[in-house]
């Protein structure tokens, strides 16, 4: 099956499936002699993985990830690294009901047109587990880029129509450590209460919602991102957009800039104290001509409801009957806490793909 595969010098290719043995995956372009942190990259998958809190899946994975080649006394040797998580709490069970009807929102009827074949085991490979390889990849890119001292950080702005304000971030860690305080990832913690307390009474009933979640890339130099096709902005919607729900991408002013004018919106150019060109606003989100400028990467993700309800559902099954079918097995009421490393991690893949492509740029 083609379209696993992600990045062109940075790349990565995920395999594995949701109830299969173990998920995984493969990264080549990375250059030799990075530290390799394997504390700081499981740290990143226990924020993803499932059984967290009230407000997540209960299913119960512990995301240990092994690296089985490419790492020589704790440095990259420049050859391909393999990462595996194997599948630990598969209950197969679960989905013996969807073996021939389609689930409402999900890939079952898409894949089985498209290939002829499925896995109704929890949607087999267009399940969301899979982005847990693209989690340990994406830890790995966070390293590179902590080298040349970018940093990226996301949280949970919206639940709901309930929407966090705008929080300065005085430092990368002083966000990720306030953020962290909450199972809901919200950096606001007034408003992490307020969503907290929906997305609980949501489950309650049965049923889920979706929301957003904010990124900021600080520090990132100037220069970075490819003319016409390849532009930094460009990547970056195709990386969000290819996470499990994502329904919306929008960077800097996004659709609110079309409600505005030129005279509002253009961002002026000064030089600050340091003699470092800025720009007085940042309605660009840090992108111009599809290249970085310099100032932070802002961008939000929208994530709709996560499509398994625990209501019945009128349906049709493969042979195009109508048919029922009613929610079953451990799913998330809203995806978004656990998707805030996931969105992390694909801006640090881009992002380092574009760092190393920039290097071949110029002499």
């Amino acid at each position: 099956m083609a379209g696993n595969s992600f990045g062109q010098i940075f790349r990565i290719t995920t395999f594995g499936e949701s109830h299969g043995e173990a998920i995984g995956v493969i990264i080549d372009g990375c250059p030799a002699q990075l530290k390799v942190d394997l504390d700081y990259i499981q740290g990143e998958l226990d924020k993803r993985k499932p059984g967290q809190s009230k407000i997540t899946t209960q299913r119960k994975e512990s995301d240990t990830v092994k690296i089985l080649s490419g790492v020589f006394e704790g440095k990259t040797t420049g050859t391909p690294i393999a990462m595996l998580i194997p599948n630990e709490d598969q209950r197969s069970k679960d989905y013996s009901h969807n073996v021939d009807v389609f689930r409402p929102s999900h890939a079952d009827y898409t894949y089985q047109t498209k290939y002829g074949i499925r896995d109704h085991r929890g949607g087999g490979r267009s399940s969301a587990r899979e982005t847990a390889a693209r989690v340990a990849a994406g830890a790995l890119a966070k390293l590179l880029l902590k080298t040349q001292g970018i940093d990226i950080v996301a949280h949970v702005s919206s639940v709901g129509k309930i929407d966090a304000p705008n929080v300065e971030i005085k430092s990368a860690q002083e966000f990720i450590d306030e953020r962290e305080k909450n199972i809901v990832r919200c950096a606001d913690p007034a408003t992490a209460e307020e969503m907290i307390q929906f997305i609980d009474s949501v489950r309650k009933q049965g049923d889920t919602v979706g929301g957003k979640v904010s990124c900021h890339i600080l520090n990132c130099p100037a220069g970075l991102g490819e003319p016409v096709f390849d532009k930094l902005h460009a990547d970056m919607g195709k990386a969000m957009l290819s996470i499990n729900a994502v329904h919306g991408f929008e960077y800097g002013s996004g659709f609110a800039g079309s409600e505005m004018r030129g005279t509002e919106h253009n961002d002026i150019f000064i030089k600050n104290t340091s003699g470092d060109v800025k720009t007085l606003t940042n309605y660009s989100g840090g992108i111009q001509g599809g290249i970085s400028n310099g100032m932070p990467i802002e961008f939000k993700v929208a994530f709709k409801p996560v499509a398994t309800i625990m209501h019945n559902q009128a349906t049709i099954d493969s042979q195009g009957n109508a048919a029922e079918i009613s929610g079953k097995g451990r799913h998330d009421p809203c995806v978004v806490p656990r998707a805030v490393p996931i969105v992390e991690a694909m801006a640090a893949l881009v992002l380092a793909d574009h760092l190393l492509r920039h290097r071949s740029s110029v002499i």
